[in-house]
C-alpha cells in the first residue's frame, strides 16, 4: 500500500508548526495555508467591473470598453483577476525584481481563487523574455505564474513554442504608442509547432497590452483560431 496519500499530511502539518505561515505584507499570522493573513487579502484589489475584451477596469459595468470599441484588439477574450494597485503591487515587485518565487507562488494560488473563464485553452503559453534577460534575472516570471496554473486547470504549457526574437527596452517607462513600437517583430513561433485551436497567452501585468497583442498576433498568423489573455493584474490607466 502506498504509504504517501498517508505521510503528506503529516509532513504538511508538521511544516506548518516549525515554519507557520506569515503574512508577506504586514508578518501577521497567514490564512487559508498562504503568507497572507486575511486582512491583507481582503485589499486586494479585484478586476470585476472591467472590459470582457481587454480587461481594463471601467467605473461601471459595460460589455466592451470604449477603446475596444473603436479598435478591437487582437487576441478574443481575457482572464485578468486583479487590478495592478496596492498591494498586489508590492507583492508582484518583490516577486519579479526581489526574485522572490515563493511570493510568486502565493499570486499563483490568488489567481486560482477568482472565478474562472467559461472556456479553457488546450495550450497555456507564456510570454517569453529574451534570452539575456532570462540570464540576468534568472527565472521567466509568466512562467513560474503559470506553472501552478497549468497544473490546477489541466491544461498543457509550453514554453518553448514562442520565442522572443530580440531584446527590447523595459516597456516600464514607455508610453502606449513607444511600447507598440517597441515590441514589433519581436516574436516569432517555433517553426516544428503544431498549434491546437484554442490557446491562452500568460504574463504578469498588462499595462496597454502591447507585448501581449504581438504576441497574438503572431499566433493568429501561425494558424490559432482563438488566442486568450491571461494575465495576473490589469493596470486601470494606459500611458499614452
Amino acid at each position: 500500500m502506498d504509504a504517501l496519500p498517508v505521510i503528506r499530511p503529516l509532513l504538511g502539518a508538521l511544516q506548518r508548526f516549525v515554519l507557520p505561515h506569515r503574512c508577506l505584507l504586514c508578518g501577521a499570522a497567514g490564512d487559508h495555508g498562504l503568507d497572507l493573513c486575511r486582512d491583507c487579502a481582503a485589499e486586494l484589489p479585484r478586476n470585476r467591473v472591467c472590459c470582457a475584451r481587454c480587461a481594463l477596469p471601467l467605473p461601471e459595468p459595460a460589455e466592451l470598453c470604449g477603446l475596444c470599441q473603436r479598435r478591437p484588439p487582437p487576441w478574443d477574450a481575457a482572464w485578468v483577476p486583479f487590478r495592478y494597485a496596492w498591494p498586489l503591487d508590492r507583492l508582484e515587485s518583490r516577486f519579479k525584481f526581489g526574485a522572490d518565487l515563493a511570493t510568486g507562488r502565493v499570486l499563483s494560488s490568488l489567481w486560482l481563487r477568482e472565478p474562472r473563464p467559461p472556456e479553457l485553452p488546450t495550450w497555456l503559453v507564456p510570454v517569453p523574455l529574451h534570452l539575456g534577460r532570462l540570464r540576468t534575472r534568472g527565472y521567466n516570471q509568466a512562467l513560474e505564474l503559470a506553472k501552478p496554473l497549468a497544473g490546477c486547470l489541466d491544461v498543457s504549457i509550453h514554453a518553448d513554442a514562442l520565442k522572443r526574437l530580440r531584446s527590447t527596452a523595459a516597456q516600464t517607462e514607455l508610453g502606449a504608442l513607444d511600447r507598440r513600437r517597441n515590441v514589433r517583430a519581436a516574436f516569432s513561433t517555433r517553426p516544428s509547432v503544431t498549434w491546437p485551436a484554442h490557446v491562452a497567452l500568460l504574463d504578469d501585468v498588462m499595462t496597454t497590452g502591447a507585448t501581449l497583442a504581438e504576441c497574438a498576433r503572431v499566433l493568429k498568423r501561425a494558424g490559432v483560431q482563438r488566442v486568450d489573455v491571461w494575465a495576473l493584474a490589469r493596470a486601470p490607466a494606459a500611458k499614452h
